[in-house]
């Protein structure tokens, strides 16, 4: 298992297909997975790779609470795709590869004017071309079963709350009624958000916070658009 060499083009590129139908590289929320691959990528990821940026200005919104997230961090080797080796900073790296992605030039040799002018150049019309795409907006549809307490809760009100919670990025879509046994029904409930914007933690902790008439959520079904 692994992502190939994440400080390398085809890595990210491993990396950006791996999360086009993830919104985490494991489970529905982030998690020291996320950090252990956060770390092993040496920046942004470039715009192209949507997926991939997506979920980088994701985890590192987490900067400050990565220690706390859920999970043990493992090594690079355990996450990613099955059939792909992990390689980050074994130096296996093409060297033709090395010399397209070296915007900054080195730090370490003496540079000379006219490769100064170059790689200036060069930085130019990348952050030229990056900046006539267009911004590419990951959504998802999730799927949400909110669970009262019992055979009593005001099923009504507590639709009412959670349709109630609002942000940028989240849209409230159809819901319904399923039984679950002894005269208990859930609310399963469908939204669409944007990746960037809300997150499935963020909606369990908001719905969750109904205390009075919800006792649990679950994802029930997560789906990028």
């Amino acid at each position: 298992m692994g992502f190939g060499d994440l400080k390398s083009p085809a890595g990210l590129q491993v990396l950006n297909d791996y999360l086009a139908d993830k919104s985490y590289i494991e489970g529905y929320v982030p998690s020291q997975a996320d950090v252990a691959v956060f770390e092993a990528v040496s920046g942004p990821p470039p715009a192209d790779l949507c997926h991939a940026l997506r979920w980088y200005n994701h985890i590192k919104s987490y900067e400050k609470e990565k220690a706390s997230l859920p999970g043990v961090k493992k090594a690079l080797g355990k996450y990613g795709p099955a059939n792909v080796e992990d390689t980050t900073g074994s130096g296996a790296t093409d060297s033709k590869d090395d010399d397209d992605i070296d915007l900054f030039g080195s730090d370490d040799e003496e540079e000379s004017e006219e490769a100064k002018k170059l790689r200036e150049e060069r930085l130019a019309q990348y952050e030229s071309k990056k900046a006539k795409k267009p911004a590419l907006v990951a959504k998802s549809s999730i799927l949400l079963d909110v669970k009262p307490w019992d055979d009593e809760t005001d099923m009504a009100k507590l639709e009412e709350c959670v349709r109630s919670i609002q942000a940028d990025g989240l849209v409230w879509g159809s819901s319904k009624l399923v039984p679950v046994g002894y005269g208990i029904k859930k609310l399963q409930i469908q939204c669409v958000v944007e990746d960037d914007k809300v997150g499935t933690d963020m909606l369990e902790e908001r719905i969750t916070a109904f205390e009075d008439y919800v006792q649990s959520m679950d994802v029930a079904a997560f789906n990028k658009i």
